[in-house]
């Protein structure tokens, strides 16, 4: 809503930077503009910010400066002053007081080249940034956004912002200071002044950090001053001789010149430039501590169920002494989820799981289907990643996995296997040996196979819509990928019969095996084709011959049914690859 607030902008001048989560290093973003300057109805909004970093000890002296020296007037390069070299992202004021420096420099284009920002190289590298676009992310937190450059339609960029924690931990490290100045205009052109009822055409209000004006103009329609004139002067030279060929003049004289001159009254309709302009000088002060540059220990913040009375012990005594943690087994899923996160197995029930490619950590699972971690793997996380584990820690319950404490106590790994770990090598090598032995693969090329294998492991089932959602992506990869097509090449349906890809399947296996071995061979498979249809309400009657069918126990921990589904269908995927490499088509 446009009214005198608009102008005299309280909400802004109320608000600080120091408190934000984004921190503005540069900007000149043309907020809003409508109409046409000079004429009634035209309005705009402009933000302009510039910055630079002053050592703590040097911020009374860098408060003398101001827009004019901070801001966005100025693109940046090197240059010589007073005969000494100074890089272009250093700021050298004229008093000699103090060196301060650009996070931002903006390297000037031309007429049809617009600008270009960038953010500094000690920044980015110091803090792990990594550039994607016009963004910079951090890696070792999850790819979060800690900087981003915001552009125009036409490319060239209006603001540049980096998260305020980052900012004040770099700031802290270095022992510096960042020094913002910014500029606010707002304009309107009205037929009245009635928006405002200041009394005088320029009204300001000013404290040490911040200046406001307000500015009443009155104009024709146009924009040229109300009630004034314009004096134009007309000079003509009268020494050029056009006919020569290389005609030559020199600096003009009463004799070489004639001029003549007249006024031009402004006319036309009566308007006002109503105005609200604030300059801004505000301080982002640097954090207490640098956790990320300087290393310094944190106080701890994220705690963890240690024992069956409920203690909570923080990352300090964690890392000392020998024990375990347990999680709900949702916690894999959230972990994965993040960019770069990852999941593998060792062992039936032992593997690593991560957030963040360079901490990958450990993990068993008990009786009860809960994840166990070893304490100390925990305690020396960082600390964002402790928070993700932490939503999802239990009282110890169902005592330790057994092959977790075999591999870290004996040190004697189970001699077990993680089904996900042989689906894709099961599924790669059926389609390698049929190719071998009929001519042709039995299973089609699926489009989001990597992705489908990824996701395919026991913790989807965190309910029972998830083991469900498992028992689809299983069928995908195994019953929908069938080419039944190809194979009812080799062997055909009666007429009038219609034959499914599993059934297809099975009547191939029965030309080389006993029919009814090669209906068990698939029947984990029927199985989980069944199951797929759990999520769309099937009778229970049906989805307990699913569960038979496939060999799941309903009683087990979902995270255990889900284990079964999964090895029930790798070993079927398996017995299928031996009969077709023992295929002979000689016979």
């Amino acid at each position: 809503m446009i009214n005198q607030d608009w102008f005299e902008m309280p909400d802004i001048r109320r608000r600080t930077f120091a408190k934000s989560v984004w921190i503005p290093l540069r900007a000149k973003n043309s907020i809003r503009e409508e109409g046409k300057l000079g004429y009634e109805g035209y309005i705009s909004e402009f933000f302009g910010a510039g910055s630079i970093v002053v050592p703590v000890n040097h911020k009374a002296d860098a408060e003398k400066l101001g827009w004019m020296d901070v801001g966005i007037l100025h693109s940046h390069s090197g240059c010589v002053q007073d005969g000494e070299y100074i890089p272009a992202h250093l700021y050298k004021d004229f008093h000699g007081s103090f060196v301060g420096e650009h996070l931002v420099l903006e390297q000037r284009g031309n007429s049809i080249e617009h600008s270009e920002w960038y953010l500094s190289q000690d920044f980015v590298i110091t803090l792990g940034l990594k550039r994607e676009g016009d963004i910079w992310v951090r890696p070792d937190e999850g790819y979060i956004e800690i900087a981003k450059l915001s552009r125009k339609e036409d490319g060239s960029p209006i603001s540049l912002e980096v998260r305020a924690s980052h900012l004040k931990d770099y700031l802290c490290a270095r022992g510096m200071a960042l020094y913002l100045v910014s500029y606010r205009d707002r304009i309107i052109v009205a037929e009245n002044r009635d928006l405002v009822n200041w009394n005088l055409n320029t009204f300001s209000e000013t404290n040490k950090m911040d200046r406001w004006e307000g500015r009443i103009s009155e104009i024709h329609e146009g924009g040229m001053p109300f009630g004034e004139s314009m004096a134009v002067f007309h000079i003509t030279r009268t020494d050029v001789d056009p006919e020569e060929d290389v005609p030559t003049f020199g600096l003009p004289t009463d004799d070489s010149t004639i001029s003549n001159s007249w006024t031009k009254k402004y006319s036309g309709k009566k308007l006002f430039i109503i105005e609200g302009e604030l300059w801004r000088k505000e301080w982002i002060d640097p954090a207490v501590t640098s956790p990320l540059v300087r290393e310094d220990e944190e106080i701890p913040t994220v705690f963890f169920i240690t024992d069956s009375e409920g203690k909570m012990e923080s990352k300090k005594s964690l890392i000392h002494g020998g024990r375990w943690l347990w999680f709900r087994p949702e916690v894999v899923m959230a972990l994965t989820h993040y960019r770069g996160g990852s999941l593998s197995w060792y062992t039936r029930y032992t593997g690593s799981v991560s957030c963040s490619p360079d901490y990958k950590v450990t993990f068993g699972i008990n009786p009860l289907g809960l994840v166990n971690v070893y304490a100390k793997d925990i305690g020396v996380l960082p600390e964002w990643q402790q928070k993700i584990w932490a939503g999802y820690n239990v009282a110890p319950d169902g005592k330790v996995s057994k092959e977790l404490l075999k591999s870290q106590v004996e040190a004697k790994p189970a001699d077990t296997q993680a089904p996900e770990t042989y689906l894709a090598v099961g599924l790669k090598l059926l389609k390698e040996v049929s190719k071998d032995k009929l001519g042709f693969s039995v299973l089609r090329e699926h489009e989001s196979l990597p992705e489908l294998l990824e996701n395919t492991h026991r913790f989807r089932a965190i309910d029972k819509a998830g083991l469900y959602s498992l028992a689809k992506d299983v069928a995908r990869l195994t019953a929908d990928s069938i080419d039944a097509t190809a194979i009812q090449t080799i062997v055909k349906p009666p007429k009038g019969e219609k034959w499914g890809s599993l059934k297809s399947l099975e009547n191939l296996l029965a030309k080389r095996v006993d029919p009814q071995i090669a209906r068990s061979m698939l029947t984990s498979l029927v199985g989980a084709y069944d199951l797929r249809l759990g999520d769309a309400h099937l009778p229970s009657d049906k989805i307990g011959e699913a569960f038979d069918l496939v060999g799941i126990d309903q009683s087990l921990p979902l995270v255990h049914q889900a284990y079964q589904l999964l090895d029930e269908c790798v070993k079927s995927i398996f017995r299928i690859v031996e009969v077709f490499m023992q295929w002979d088509e000689t016979q």
